[in-house]
């Protein structure tokens, strides 16, 4: 029997689906309108001022006028931000800084503004509504929903609220959604990860979860937990589970150890927020991709990812993007960034409407020999040689081993399995069949002998986190790196 509040989703969901497609159908149209406003609302500021922004009217001017930056070339400005000055990137002063974890700049102060705040807690919105929309599945919203998310504890710096940025929308809740909301605020504002997910399981145990959202990496703790505790999968503990919504990774190399855990399939949808601003979500069920957001204040640029190093890359816009191609995605918003590249690396899989999937980090790759590796291709390696397989992996990561004590180079995987295959030989020769398939510089590498076929290294149980540990990252939305072009991850692996 439907409640009211389910009875008065559907409609909700049919208005913002209208919302959605109007600007989704124009995306060109809403790109320019978006250009146009934040040069105009920005003219003002120190930023502006020093960029000539008064003199921008085409992406042309703004190209010659605003170079790419990443946060390190970015902080002159952030510090000023952050000392309270006032109308530096942006109008005003923000109303937040989400603080990350750099691994170059040490910590980084990203601004969240009063025209960007909407936007992040919106798109999670339109992302189940969308879901609504397309299923007619609107049940769910009467049972328990949880996301796995940092602490929602903020301190206050010159005048301005600072946290992680998951602790900060958690306090955006909606109203009708806060008794069905868990974990408890003082389970949230644990701060060990290990003693927080233990309480999580005991708070959820008795409740009639439907929902369950977060990092696959994480979740999967969550899972395994509740699974040690009562001996049950957790599709037998939570009856009316039916959705997950993950963002931060590809879901795909987790999906056959989730269904595991879980013991049976469930509809889910993959979302793409980071601190920068909520880029994309999965809008559709069987359409591979996300719905880039082309109305919330971001304005994109798309720089081919084979030629972001060169002199002078050149930067596109939406109208010009092909599908298949590897992009360094870079983005000006209403929260004071500009021509600030993120460090993802997407793919169009629809230009009508436009849909993405995050590839990988610019950073993140392996050219050790020049093969170019990226993430997505080690993660559809790995899926399609696992498939149809009773092999379950709980995580990865692939570095370059250039000087091995016989033998040519190679790339050296490091695997911690679920179970253990008892052919990882024949595992190893899928995964690099694969990946010689998909890039064509590695299997020229292959074929002229410079590399050897790749080669897989068991990590033992828990090592993953045990590192994630070691390095005082465990939880919230930090994650593995899926590859990197030097070795100092996997040295501390062993």
């Amino acid at each position: 029997m439907f409640s009211l509040k389910a009875a008065l989703a559907k409609p909700f969901a049919k208005r913002v689906f209208k919302s959605i497609q109007k600007w989704s159908n124009n995306p060109v149209e809403t790109q320019e309108k978006v250009f146009r406003e934040l040069i105009t609302k920005a003219t003002a500021t120190q930023f502006g001022k020093d960029h000539d922004f008064i003199s921008i009217n085409t992406h042309t001017d703004f190209v010659k006028r605003v170079p790419v930056r990443d946060y390190e070339a970015l902080k002159p400005y952030v510090e000023r931000v952050v000392a309270g000055e006032k109308d530096i990137l942006w109008t005003g002063k923000p109303l937040y800084f989400a603080k990350t974890s750099g691994t170059t700049s040490g910590a980084k102060y990203i601004p969240i503004t009063k025209e960007s705040m909407p936007s992040h807690v919106e798109a999670a919105r339109n992302a189940i509504l969308m879901y609504i929309h397309e299923t007619g599945n609107a049940k769910f919203v009467d049972g328990k929903m949880i996301f796995l998310q940092g602490s929602p504890i903020l301190k206050e710096q010159n005048g301005v609220q600072l946290g992680r940025l998951s602790g900060i929308v958690a306090h955006y809740v909606p109203k009708y959604l806060q008794k069905n909301r868990l974990p408890s605020l003082e389970t949230n504002c644990i701060d060990d990860w290990e003693t927080k997910v233990d309480a999580i399981v005991e708070e959820t145990l008795p409740e009639d979860m439907t929902i369950i959202s977060g990092i696959p990496s994480w979740v999967q703790m969550y899972f395994e937990k509740l699974q040690e505790k009562t001996g049950k999968k957790v599709g037998d503990i939570f009856k009316n589970f039916n959705l997950f919504i993950f963002g931060g990774v590809n879901y795909e190399p987790y999906r056959a150890k989730f269904e595991n855990l879980i013991g049976r399939k469930v509809d889910s949808i993959e979302l793409y927020p980071a601190s920068e601003g909520f880029f994309a979500f999965q809008d559709k069920q069987n359409e591979k991709g996300m719905l880039l957001q082309l109305n919330s204040g971001i304005f994109y640029e798309f720089i081919k990812a084979d030629e972001f190093f060169d002199d002078h890359p050149k930067r596109i816009t939406i109208g010009a993007v092909e599908i298949g191609v590897n992009y360094v995605m870079i983005i000006s918003s209403n929260a004071g960034l500009w021509a600030y590249n993120i460090g993802d690396t997407v793919e169009f899989t629809s230009v009508k409407p436009y849909r993405v999937i995050v590839s990988g980090r610019i950073k993140h790759f392996i050219s050790a020999f020049g093969e170019h590796v990226i993430g997505k291709e080690v993660e559809q390696a790995m899926q399609e040689a696992t498939a149809n397989t009773d092999i379950r992996v709980s995580e990865f990561t692939v570095a370059p081993q250039i000087n091995p004590s016989e033998g040519l180079p190679y790339h050296e995987w490091f695997v911690e399995f679920e179970n253990n295959p008892e052919d990882l030989s024949a595992l190893a020769k899928k995964i690099d069949q694969s990946l010689q398939t998909q890039n064509s510089y590695y299997f020229d590498l292959i074929k002229g002998k410079v590399l050897q076929p790749l080669k897989i290294t068991k990590v033992e149980k828990d090592g993953f986190q045990n590192y994630m540990k070691s390095i005082g990252k465990l939880g919230g939305q930090n994650k593995i790196p899926r590859l990197s072009n030097d070795r100092k991850i996997v040295d501390l692996l062993r």
